[in-house]
C-alpha cells in the first residue's frame, strides 16, 4: 500500500511517500496510525497527539474508524485551515 504524507507530517516522518505491506490485522485507519506510530521516533513523534492528523483513502476524507481494506493510497495530514 502507498502511503503518502503531507505539511509538517511529511516533516517529521522525513519522507514524502513509501510503498508498505501491512500486517493482516490492521482493520482501521485507527489501527494503521497505532502501527505506524510503533516504526520509530519519528513516526512516534507524527503521530503522537490521538485525533490531531487527518487521513484521506484513496483521495478521499476518512475517520479514524475507515476501513482500509482494498486501498491503494493512504494520506496522511495536518488539520486545514481556510476561509
Amino acid at each position: 500500500m502507498k502511503l503518502v504524507y503531507f505539511a509538517w507530517v511529511r516533516e517529521r516522518v522525513g519522507k514524502a511517500e513509501e510503498s508498505v505491506e501491512l500486517p493482516a490485522d490492521l482493520v482501521t485507519v485507527s489501527d494503521l496510525v497505532g502501527w505506524l506510530r510503533g516504526r520509530g521516533e519519528e513516526y512516534a513523534h507524527a503521530f503522537e497527539t490521538t485525533g490531531i492528523v487527518r487521513a484521506a483513502i484513496d483521495r478521499v476524507h476518512a475517520k479514524p474508524d475507515a476501513p482500509i481494506a482494498g486501498a491503494s493510497e493512504i494520506a496522511f495530514f495536518p488539520p486545514m485551515t481556510g476561509g
